[in-house]
C-alpha cells in the first residue's frame, strides 16, 4: 500500500510545490534571500528532501488517514507534519544564520503547513476513491 500511496502523492506534491516555487513565490524568495540563493540548485539535495518529505507524509499521515477513511484526518495531521518539517528548517536557519529573514521563516512555515495539508488530503481522497 505504501508504494501506491507514494505514487499518488508524488505528482500531487510536485504539481503544487512547483506552482508555488516557480510562479507564486519565486520573486518573494529572490527578494528576501538575494545573495544567499545559489545560481545553481543542488538538485540531489532538493529531490532528496522532496522524496523524504513525501515518504514521511505517506507513513505518518496518509496511510493512517486511509486506514481511518478520513480526509479530515489527513488534512489536520498533514498540516501539522508540514509545519514541523518546515519549522525544522526555518527555525534552525533563523537560529544559526546571520541575517536570515524572519518573514521567510513565517511564510515558509505557512507554506509547509499548507503543502502538507493539501498533499495529504488530496492523496487520501484519491486513494479512498480507487482502493
Amino acid at each position: 500500500m505504501f508504494i501506491q500511496l507514494y505514487l499518488i502523492a508524488l505528482p500531487i506534491f510536485f504539481a503544487i510545490d512547483m506552482l508555488w516555487l516557480g510562479i507564486v513565490a519565486q520573486s518573494f524568495y529572490a527578494s528576501q534571500l538575494g545573495a544567499l540563493l545559489t545560481p545553481n540548485v543542488n538538485w540531489i539535495a532538493a529531490i532528496s528532501f522532496y522524496l523524504l518529505f513525501i515518504a514521511g507524509l505517506v507513513v505518518f499521515v496518509i496511510a493512517p488517514a486511509v486506514a481511518k477513511s478520513s480526509v479530515s484526518h489527513a488534512l489536520l495531521f498533514g498540516a501539522f507534519f508540514g509545519l514541523v518539517a518546515y519549522a525544522t528548517y526555518d527555525l534552525t536557519n533563523l537560529a544559526t544564520l546571520k541575517d536570515w529573514p524572519l518573514l521567510v521563516t513565517f511564510v515558509d512555515m505557512a507554506w509547509g503547513t499548507a503543502l502538507g495539508a493539501s498533499v495529504s488530503a488530496l492523496t487520501t481522497f484519491v486513494a479512498l476513491r480507487f482502493f
